[in-house]
């Protein structure tokens, strides 16, 4: 299905392509009921120049450019930029979301710090890929589901997620492991395939981690049970003295080299750098083996899935039960005293029906049904079906007071509630 195009109320994407092709634009606009799209691109490293400011506004007049961003909102048409080439030359992260159910996103690292060999062991299929483009790594996931109607708006997704970025290069594989999720979901992976390496603290997700998760729509049993093979391990603890005295190893020349780099602002990752360097160029964080396959990992959620719908309709009929019986006290409260006004009532009930409003008749049938219930707990019901035969025929000439009494049962006690 060309992603550009909505098919809605079962009107093809095809047939919406045409008719745009042939310029029938009344004719689309009667058959779309709301088409949107959102394309958000984010330079993190590096501003853009007013070179490239002025390349991109040739591809758009209506986007937002400033020297960080590019931003547009469709609800017709498309954006004739391409993506992949746009976050390859200018940006550091693109977030797309269209109505009709796709979303996706794509973040750019420098490849001395994200590893390709490293995301494209968790990056294997169309709903995560990973590739080289010059010297960064570009990290491609994306959800498409038809049945997913959007309501919400694309805006300030990319603010909340786009600190995933440094917590990748600082060595965290946590997004790499929910790539492969996402892939593990959308059915493009073989039963039989195994997890690759199980990051710690799958568990305590960050809150750009979090984010991306609900943006790409993670099924969230299948991330609970892979979670479960996690290990939860404490932050970096290393102490300020620890770095006085890695730094003080330092060459001079070493020291004026990076000193430059941070006054020439020409690398933005340089703390995560000396940080990974700090570390012995490993990760700051290590992946266990994983064991587990797809096809136990998919019915492991499954399992969890039921479980856990299965104790929230428990929950869900204990708090209806629990309503039902402080329904039942507040009636039995009010019944005990109605019981000692009951001549009030029934002028009360009088005075409702003579103001001929409906809202007043409402009223008076809920306080005639419980001067029924009155009548019955007394033991004598009889008593209040004279009394009620009496007000009926008092307004037989209001067809509309006596819908509401037959629609209430009143004027028998067949059926009639205790």
């Amino acid at each position: 299905m060309d992603r550009g195009v909505p098919a809605l109320a079962g009107i093809s994407a095809e047939v919406v392509k045409a008719a745009r092709a042939a310029g029938c634009k009344q004719i689309i606009g009667e058959l779309l009921v709301s088409e949107y799209q959102y394309y958000e691109f984010l330079a993190v490293d590096r501003s853009l120049d007013a070179r490239q400011r002025d390349e991109l506004r040739a591809l758009s007049t209506r986007a937002q450019i400033t020297s960080t961003s590019l931003i547009n909102t469709y609800h017709w048409g498309d954006f004739r930029g391409d993506p992949q080439k746009l976050v390859a030359r200018y940006f550091d992260a693109f977030l797309y979301l269209a109505n009709w159910g796709t979303r996706r996103l794509m973040l750019r690292l420098p490849k001395r710090l994200l590893d390709l060999k490293t995301a494209q062991s968790y990056c294997l299929g169309d709903a995560a890929s990973a590739w080289v483009d010059g010297e960064n790594v570009i990290l491609d996931l994306s959800y498409h589901n038809e049945g997913d109607w959007e309501d919400e708006g694309g805006e300030g997704w990319l603010t909340s997620i786009i600190p995933v970025r440094a917590e990748l290069a600082s060595g965290d594989l946590r997004l790499l492991y929910l790539a492969w999720l996402l892939t593990a979901s959308a059915g493009e992976l073989d039963d039989d395939a195994v997890e690759p390496p199980v990051p710690p603290n799958l568990s305590t997700l960050t809150a750009s981690l979090r984010s991306i998760a609900d943006f790409l729509r993670l099924d969230e049993d299948l991330l609970a049970v892979a979670a479960m093979a996690s290990e939860q391990v404490p932050g970096d603890e290393t102490s300020e003295a620890d770095l006085v005295r890695w730094v003080a190893d330092f060459s001079v020349t070493e020291k004026n080299t990076l000193i430059m780099r941070v006054l020439r602002g020409d690398d933005a990752h340089l703390r995560v750098e000396l940080l990974r360097r700090f570390h012995k160029g490993a990760p700051v964080s290590t992946a266990g083996a994983g064991k587990r396959t797809v096809a136990e990992l998919l019915d492991a959620a499954e399992v969890r899935r039921v479980e856990r719908e299965r104790l929230a309709e428990q929950q869900r009929a204990q708090e209806r039960a629990r309503r039902e019986r402080q329904a039942e006290i507040a009636r039995d409260k009010r019944l005990e005293a109605l019981a000692l006004q009951e001549e009030q009532a029934w002028q009360r009930v009088s005075m409702m029906i003579d103001t001929k409003k409906p809202g007043e008749y409402d009223n008076a049938v809920t306080l005639l049904t419980d001067l029924r219930a009155v009548s019955e707990r007394q033991g004598h019901p009889e008593v209040f079906e004279q009394r009620f035969e009496h007000l009926r025929d008092q307004h037989l000439r209001k067809p509309s007071l006596l819908q509401r009494f037959d629609r209430a049962g009143l004027g028998t006690t067949a059926g009639a509630p205790n």
